[in-house]
């Protein structure tokens, strides 16, 4: 198994700042470009694991490319490149405050809230009855803030308009955006024999204009159920097999931890962070089609900062 990224701390030329996020280090480049490098690190329950997943910051960059390609002509997007395997290079956005999650299926987190009771998520009123990984009738969008720290919030539309997070106009369009992205989505995956279950995107604005940033479609944002053998699974009652970030939480549930005060990461042996990287691989080649090529990591930082300078320089 390969090396894995933990840290960045390169400095680009025209380099204004950096920001050290949970999984991605993005480097602000003379206030118009971004240089997001996705690392190994691997985040469950609002926190960072200690051990990073090698080839993990791969597979998220390139599905993340490949999907920003493949939806170009819904809503424009933020990346220019992809210089190196785990870098894009893209255009900086003012990121808009909220983060537009959509649903496809009851499951997940608001599941588990459905489960305990509540009926009501972001405002959005749920029907009695429904079960486990059932579908809605038609995909429910369920917004949440986006917090610089700890956990992100669910709110509804109508309280991030009235608390001027996001002009109604703003949100209204991002909201139409986010409703053909994931229709988008749902097609590509069911031509592979996946199930697109949820997933989030962000949005910002550059000169006026709304633009998709972030990553889109990977197993770090989204949720995947294989096809086949869904239905039969749901009527069972048992649990889907899917691609997604979600076997890593209910892996760290069964060993005691949710990311709660007091409770301890469970000690992640070589035999785990191999399972998680072929599993991120797994995604990778199901959900792209193609086979999964591990690039170099005997010296990640040199490589990464090489390419980056090269594409940069480029641009200029």
């Amino acid at each position: 198994m390969g090396n894995a990224l933990l840290q960045t701390n390169f400095n680009f030329q025209g380099q204004k700042s950096v920001y050290h996020g949970k999984v991605r280090d993005v480097y602000n480049i003379a206030d118009k470009y971004m240089v997001m490098v996705a690392s190994d690190r691997i985040s469950a329950f609002d926190v960072v694991l200690p051990a990073g997943i090698p080839y993990k910051g791969q597979v998220l960059n390139q599905i993340a490319a490949k999907f920003l390609d493949a939806t170009s002509d819904i809503v424009p997007n933020w990346k220019i490149a992809t210089p190196d395997p785990m870098v894009t290079i893209g255009h900086k956005c003012d990121a808009l405050r909220v983060e537009m999650v959509i649903r496809g299926y009851l499951t997940g987190s608001a599941w588990r809230d459905y489960k305990s009771g509540s009926r009501s998520i972001c405002g959005i009123t749920l029907p009695e009855g429904m079960k486990e990984n059932q579908r809605f009738a038609t995909p429910i969008i369920t917004p949440t803030t986006k917090a610089d720290e700890g956990h992100d919030q669910n709110i509804s539309k109508e309280e991030i308009i009235a608390q001027g997070l996001v002009s109604k106009e703003d949100y209204e369009l991002v909201e139409k955006y986010t409703y053909a992205l994931f229709q988008r989505g749902q097609e590509i995956a069911t031509k592979m024999g996946l199930i697109l279950v949820d997933t989030k995107y962000e949005f910002g604005k550059k000169d006026g204009k709304i633009y998709l940033i972030d990553e889109i479609h990977t197993p770090d944002s989204s949720r995947y159920f294989y096809a086949e053998g869904y239905q039969e699974r749901f009527e069972k009652g048992e649990a889907q097999r899917q691609l997604s970030k979600e076997f890593v939480r209910q892996w760290l549930m069964d060993n005691g931890f949710q990311g709660k005060e007091g409770q301890k990461v469970p000690e992640m042996t070589p035999a785990i962070v191999d399972s998680i990287t072929d599993r991120y691989v797994e995604l990778y080649e199901n959900i792209t089609g193609d086979k999964f090529v591990k690039g170099a990591t005997d010296n990640l930082s040199a490589r990464i900062e090489k390419n980056v300078a090269e594409c940069l320089a480029s641009l200029k």
